[in-house]
């Protein structure tokens, strides 16, 4: 991905996100573009015009930190957008003096799970728990995990892939009740990994096969929204078990850079705890189903 194309879309999508009345200022009239000027954001941040015209076109090379703090309050960024612009200037840096360096990661071709860590997740026996990349492989789970995403793994490709089966499977549009925040939130996780790791071509070949196949994930994706995916709530509609609500808290994994380890729970008495332990029961006769077909064809 062309880093200077993306730093520029970027920050005028995030210009132009902003209202003058949002920023402090006189709306004055005929205004001709949506939210910040220019020369706004560089009044707020405290830096020439020609200067942050400069960082727009996308050169941020050799920025220093403060301009882009000064920027990010400017353009008053979350600390996810903090985050991808950070990412965003370290990759047009190309060295270290922004932020400590991320460990260069692995595709999913190159990992494979250990065994004291497939062990750990089959310790989680009352809801679904999964690791997961930038780029939303499913990389190892548990049996409920399993039986959970069942419609993910039932696609041929491999690893099976979160976004790949929001946008170009129909049958997430009832996985998801919710479907349009789902897909808001998939884009969102894929274009924070495009900021952290500007070279991977898995993920290249992923956008540009959901981008040629899916008009929801093409709009969604020039949109340039990030967000850090660490804790809350989501709605599902299980194909077996019926709906759900589940919590779910997202672990970075120290001793595997750029891998989340994620857990789904339900409210302790809820319907959704029903559910779970239904789920688990119908993945565990699929299981021993299996092993007997297996046993007859040896």
């Amino acid at each position: 991905m062309d880093n200077r194309t993306e730093v520029r879309e970027f920050l005028v999508s995030r210009r132009a996100k902003i209202s003058p009345e949002q920023a402090g200022l006189p709306a004055g009239p005929n205004r001709r573009v949506p939210g910040l000027r220019r020369s706004e954001v560089a009044s707020l941040a405290g830096v020439s015009v020609e200067y942050y015209s400069k960082l727009e076109r996308g050169s941020l090379a050799g920025v220093s930190p403060s301009v882009l703090n000064a920027v990010a309050r400017a353009l008053q960024l979350d600390d996810a957008e903090r985050a991808h612009l950070s990412d965003l200037a370290r990759a047009a840096d190309g060295s270290s003096t922004l932020t400590r360096p991320r460990p260069r990661r692995r595709t999913a071709r190159q990992w494979s799970v250990r065994p004291s860590l497939q062990w750990a997740l089959d310790a989680v026996t009352q809801g679904p728990a999964f690791v997961r990349n930038g780029r939303m492989d499913l990389l190892a789970a548990n049996r409920l995990a399993r039986a959970f995403y069942a419609e993910v793994y039932a696609q041929p490709q491999r690893p099976a892939n979160i976004a790949r089966h929001t946008f170009l499977d129909e049958k997430s549009h009832r996985f998801y009740p919710d479907w349009d925040i789902a897909a808001d939130l998939c884009v969102a996780i894929l274009r924070t990994e495009a900021g952290r790791d500007p070279h991977d071509r898995d993920l290249h070949d992923l956008v540009g096969e959901l981008s040629t196949r899916s008009d929801e994930f093409r709009r969604r994706w020039g949109a340039h929204n990030v967000r850090h995916h660490g804790t809350g709530a989501k709605n599902f509609r299980h194909h077996i078990v019926g709906d759900l609500t589940l919590a779910y808290e997202g672990l970075e994994m120290v001793a595997e850079p750029g891998l989340t380890l994620t857990i789904y729970t339900a409210e302790p008495g809820s319907p959704s705890e029903d559910a779970l332990r239904l789920l688990g029961s119908w993945a565990a006769s699929q299981e021993t189903a299996a092993h007997a077909r297996d046993a007859r064809t040896e």
